[in-house]
């Protein structure tokens, strides 16, 4: 009986396993479309705060271009891309274009290193629940959205960027 009870414990929890590997490879391939932001797409508009708590609205920079990053402090093709967009906000957000550089579920005190690290002064809201990210369809990170002064999303990447490819990419949404 001991081990007839073994049998049925471990068929159940074999079952139970595979139950959630094919609901995650389902819902991976089959996630609702509308939920997704491309380019030639309206950017969906979103409230986050950073970590002091200053509350940013996506549509607040409407006629401005924004660079728009999904990122966490844990991805190192993230820390790479840092110091360049940083470099580049300096310049081009006198010019109209701003980099919003959302952090992805991760706690205050991890973001604030990372920001002192890395002396970043553009403005980083935290997507703690992951929400924004969702209804954007981000999966790998880091990935960025180019958004023109009208909300439209006119690119989208989730490469690893350079220099001369931000400076591009900021020049693009240029007003």
């Amino acid at each position: 009986m001991k081990g007839n009870g073994r049998f049925w414990f471990r068929s159940i929890l074999l079952a139970c396993i595979a139950a959630a590997v094919g609901y995650t490879v389902y819902s991976s391939f089959f996630e609702d479309e509308r939920t997704l932001v491309n380019t030639g797409d309206k950017a969906p508009d979103f409230v986050l705060t950073d970590v002091s708590g200053k509350e940013i609205k996506l549509s607040d920079y409407r006629g401005q271009g924004v660079f728009l990053n999904f990122w966490g402090t844990w991805c190192k093709p993230c820390e790479r891309e840092m110091p360049y967009m940083e470099r580049q906000y300096k310049e081009f957000s006198q010019q109209g274009v701003v980099i919003l550089a959302v952090n992805v579920g991760e706690s205050n005190i991890a973001v604030e290193d990372f920001q002192d690290k890395y002396r970043l002064t553009f403005p980083i809201p935290m997507d703690k629940n992951r929400d924004v990210t969702r209804a954007y369809g981000i999966g790998p990170i880091p990935t960025t959205l180019l958004i023109d002064k009208n909300g439209k999303v006119i690119e989208k990447t989730s490469r690893s960027l350079s220099n001369d490819d931000i400076l591009s990419m900021m020049n693009k949404i240029k007003p």
